[in-house]
């Protein structure tokens, strides 16, 4: 992976769901945990992207999963997948019941035809 300090093992997660979706009222598809700052945002087949805005505006360039049972690491200086890496600070992923695509209450009904 990318330099040691890139990631901050000790710092937790943002919240739960994507900060700008949140902040925003919109949706996401899936989620990504910063391994430095622990920012939420959304992934890149989520309308806004905001897990890749993250990383290019922060110089912040690894991420994380955070899906339930999923543990990859992606390092967008070297466009290197890592099936693990290591352990950050919990939680590891947004709560169990949290519907994908979230949140619950804002996902459009036409939600498949709109990623991409």
């Amino acid at each position: 992976m990318t330099t040691s300090n890139s990631i901050s093992p000790d710092v937790p997660p943002s919240g739960t769901g994507c900060v700008e979706c949140e902040a925003t009222g919109a949706w996401w598809f899936h989620l990504r945990r910063c391994a430095s700052c622990g920012h939420i945002g959304c992934c890149d087949d989520s309308p806004s992207k905001h897990a890749t805005a993250h990383a290019r505006t922060s110089g912040h360039p690894v991420i994380q999963s955070f899906e339930p049972g999923e543990e990859w690491f992606w390092d967008y200086d070297t466009s290197t997948l890592y099936e693990t890496g290591p352990r950050l600070a919990p939680p590891h992923s947004h709560p169990a019941d949290q519907p994908v695509p979230g949140p619950a209450g804002r996902v459009p009904a036409d939600w498949a035809d709109q990623l991409g």
